[in-house]
């Protein structure tokens, strides 16, 4: 084994818990993090997979709690935007009656006491108990953090004090309540969690349907794969190191410490190993014993379940047959041996409908799952995945038989609206989670658990220590906070209180100077003209605007569609004043993939990821008193977009000064914003206007520039490259001054990907002529830099802290100018300069990709 890393932390996992216990380490204890993955996706339970180019499945969260609490405010700063499930979020089915499940404790206890008034007093010491028993599920876990000296101490006084927490679900509610009806309904759900009533320990039934779940439920807006995102995100500004298709071997123990762990990357069938004293595995506590040779002492714990989920995409939606978003629990009778002694597909089946509850959401889709032996599939398991034999594949198709049977039977017609259907098994788990037998949950949430002293954070390993849903709870919420137990249990005392105080906070605010990311609501779409549209975008909840910002910005979004967004830039056309919504125009471009996703297949009510605001194409009201006399505007077509926001915040201001604009488009049916802009003459004394149609009247040249250009005359220029180009040229002649001119341009749809086409044929001729880097000189002191062969300049001096001024990073804006002094480059000049600054060698370093060595000036 080769010994050719180290790190002074080893994170082996990448789930919730994982990742917890990597952020905090790293950003509290300041030490170095390796995260260390087996499957080829980070994000645990967290990620999704796409199937039939259309259809996302989340793998593991359904929904959680609407109030998260502070725990996933910190992992994401904030970030997690979360879509309410309906007030009545679970619908539980038994045989002869339904009930559903409201949204408050307080509103569940009066439903229940409604149903069943006869044990309203029983009721209320129900919910005294669940109190209780929640309280003593939390002191367990934290005594479970401490040090072995203070776990063995304090766990019998946890027990003594707690005994409800410590009792089965099934004795408890039996204890409580006469009624069959009322034990069933309130034994129910215990799917959240994975362990039958006659086995599991009250306590967790406590903390997640009685408690956690009792302030109402959301789904993740852009669904789990957008805590993903996010947490990856910050991640790595705390620079962790991430690695997936690792499969660690073994944790390696030297005299009862930790020493390394021995890895397997799977891509190419490297064995090296890792030196560290400290391993935080969230691989579960079976997977965790097993990597130091001592399953043997769980043997005291009882087996897990495992799941069968069934992952169906819809050609219509759900709500066709009254459905809301709730969930639907299906029990094949009140008693849960009723469910267990089924065959698979007959016993309590979990239904959820996603793409109700996520906004983002443009296909349908339905997720079923069932709780199951693993020994279901045990004449399976040990063969490879593609050379299962026929019985495996007729297993999986009668189950999926009877499943949709269950849906069909309830919603008739639902059969019908399924255009796609895939079925995990214990064996899918297996490989993808990595979970012992496929365990769903980790660990069975018993009683024996909660006295075991190998069940939480701490080994009897000297540096090793346990995270995820083993450590705390089960859920992505309960796995994260399994994380931070690891964490508490590495870092030092002094550490802990920062670490702490942060979490409570919500973890690091949005510094205002950066742009904001998330989902927006689209709230409206015009028609402008025949290829023109004014898109509406407002916050999801509330009535303010999550950003604000500067008239002639822009925002970026992403466009779904396809299975991968892809990003696009549009400018603002609305007032910086209106602080309920913004707007963007978009102009319909022949076989453009994100104009005519906007134009052809976008519909009210869909999220879309925005970021923003970008851009230094501003005017602010006042910032041209004393330098100029006239703000001249000048668009070509639907560059007019940031110029109305230029002229709404002016009017906003009570702007009394001279603005021109000239506006020009090739007919008049192309005229943009004639309504708005005609208005806003009564609200801007210095307004003149004049449009051009240059079918009929010619372009803007020199003749009408003359009587609004000059030396104290301030220009924001946007629109066509060609146009672009002679323009400036034009207004140097008029004496404009070059730094009074403002430039942005409209960028193609096909711009990246043609910057890409020359990078990879840039690189290919490299390559073949043995040339791995290129050298970018630098006239001013700067030292000279490298950059790879279809690397841009810009690129290449932000990957070794050359600072360039720069903004968008695409070419829209003009901020990266440079000079080109000598050597060879393909680029794109965007039209952001004239004739003669082309001559002269000023070019943009995000469209410029050098061929050959390079020097640079600025």
């Amino acid at each position: 084994m080769v010994s050719d890393a180290e790190a002074d932390v080893v994170v082996i996992g990448s789930g919730m818990g994982g990742l917890a216990a990597a952020r905090t380490i790293a950003q509290f204890g300041g030490k170095s993090v390796l995260v260390l993955e087996q499957h080829y996706t980070l994000g645990g339970m967290t990620h999704e997979f796409s199937r039939a180019g259309r259809y996302r499945f989340g793998t593991g969260l359904h929904y959680m709690s609407a109030n998260a609490g502070p725990f996933l405010g910190f992992m994401t700063d904030g970030r997690a935007q979360l879509s309410p499930l309906p007030d009545e979020y679970d619908a539980l089915h038994f045989p002869g009656f339904d009930f559903a499940v409201p949204a408050t404790k307080e509103g569940f206890r009066t439903r229940l006491k409604e149903r069943f008034p006869a044990e309203a007093d029983a009721i209320d010491g129900f919910f005294r108990i669940t109190r209780w028993a929640m309280a003593g599920l939390a002191a367990r876990n934290v005594f479970a953090s401490f040090p072995a000296g203070l776990r063995k101490a304090g766990a019998p006084v946890v027990e003594r004090l707690f005994p409800s927490t410590f009792r089965s679900l099934r004795d408890q509610v039996a204890r409580s309540f006469r009624d069959p009806r009322l034990r069933a309904v309130l034994a129910a759900r215990w799917g959240l969690y994975g362990t039958p009533p006659a086995s599991s320990a009250f306590g967790y039934h406590a903390a997640v349907p009685l408690t956690f779940f009792m302030e109402g439920t959301a789904h993740p807006v852009g669904g789990p794969q957008e805590l993903n995102r996010v947490v990856l995100e910050i991640l790595q500004r705390y620079d962790v190191v991430l690695r997936s298709r690792q499969r660690v071997h073994e944790v390696v123990v030297e005299s009862g410490k930790v020493a390394g762990v021995d890895v397997e990357d799977t891509a190419t069938g490297r064995r090296y190993r890792v030196r560290t004293d400290t391993v935080v595995s969230a691989a579960g506590v079976r997977n965790t014993y097993a990597l130091i040779g001592k399953s043997h002492e769980l043997a005291e714990l009882p087996e897990e379940r495992s799941a069968v989920m069934l992952f169906l995409g819809l050609n219509r939606s759900p709500a066709e047959f009254g459905l809301r978003g709730e969930n639907h629990w299906f029990m094949p009778g009140l008693d849960e041996h009723d469910s267990i002694r089924r065959p698979p597909g007959e016993g309590t089946l979990y239904v959820s409908f996603a793409s109700l509850n996520n906004p983002a959401a443009r296909f349908h889709t339905v997720e079923l799952l069932e709780l199951v032996d693993p020994k279901v599939v045990d004449e399976w398991r040990g063969t490879p995945e593609n050379e299962r034999p026929d019985s495996y594949r007729k297993f999986k198709d009668e189950l999926t038989g009877r499943l949709i049977a269950r849906l069909e039977e309830r919603w008739p017609g639902f059969r019908e609206t399924i255009a796609f259907a895939e079925l995990a098994t214990p064996l899918s788990f297996e490989t993808y989670q990595h979970s012992v037998r496929g365990s769903f949950y980790g660990l069975a949430a018993t009683p024996q658990r909660l006295r075991s002293a190998r069940a939480g954070c701490r080994t009897p390993v000297k540096g090793l220590f346990v995270a995820g849903q083993d450590a705390w709870g089960s859920g992505v919420v309960g796995a994260l906070a399994g994380g931070l137990m690891a964490a508490n249990a590495v870092l030092k005392p002094r550490q802990l209180g920062t670490m702490w105080r942060s979490i409570r906070s919500g973890g690091t605010t949005r510094d205002s100077a950066t742009p904001w990311e998330g989902y927006l609501r689209v709230a409206g779409i015009e028609v402008l003209t025949p290829t023109v549209r004014r898109i509406r975008f407002e916050p999801l909840d509330g009535d303010t605007m999550p950003f604000s910002f500067a008239a002639g910005q822009y925002v970026k979004v992403d466009l779904p569609v396809a299975i991968e967004p892809i990003e696009r830039s549009y400018s603002i056309c609305s007032s910086p004043g209106e602080s309920g919504f913004i707007e963007i125009a978009v102009k319909h471009e022949p076989d453009g993939l994100g104009s005519g996703f906007l134009h052809e297949e976008l519909e009210l009510g869909l999220a879309l990821r925005v970021s923003g605001p970008h851009g230094e194409f501003t005017w602010e009201p006042g910032s041209e008193e004393g330098t100029a006399d006239t703000l001249l505007l000048i668009a070509g077509g639907v560059g007019i977009t940031p110029l109305m926001s230029v002229l709404l915040a002016a009017a906003d201001a009570g702007h009394t000064g001279r603005i021109v604009l000239l506006a020009s488009y090739r007919t008049e049916d192309e005229v943009v914003f004639g309504p708005e802009v005609e208005a806003l003459r009564s609200r801007l004394p210095g307004l003149e206007v004049s449009v051009f149609a240059t079918d009929r009247t010619g372009r803007i040249g020199l003749d009408e520039l003359l009587p609004h250009a000059g030396p104290t005359t301030r220009v924001h220029l946007c629109g066509p490259a060609p146009m672009m180009q002679a323009l400036i040229g034009r207004l140097t002649e008029l004496g404009v001054p070059r730094e009074a001119i403002r430039t942005e341009a409209f960028v193609s749809g096909r711009s990246k990907e043609t910057r890409r086409e020359k990078a990879h044929a840039i690189a290919v001729a490299a390559a073949a002529a043995g040339v791995t880097e290129f050298m970018i000189g630098t006239v001013g002191g700067a030292p000279a830099f490298p950059c790879s062969p279809g690397q841009s300049v810009l690129d290449a001096a932000n990957a070794v802290g050359v600072a360039l001024p720069q903004s968008c990073g695409e070419g829209a804006c003009g901020t990266c100018r440079v000079r080109v002094l000598s050597g060879a480059y393909e680029t794109d000049d965007r039209g952001m300069f004239s004739a003669d600054e082309l001559a002269a060698g000023w070019r943009l370093a995000c469209q410029t990709l050098p061929t050959e060595d390079l020097v640079i000036g600025q």
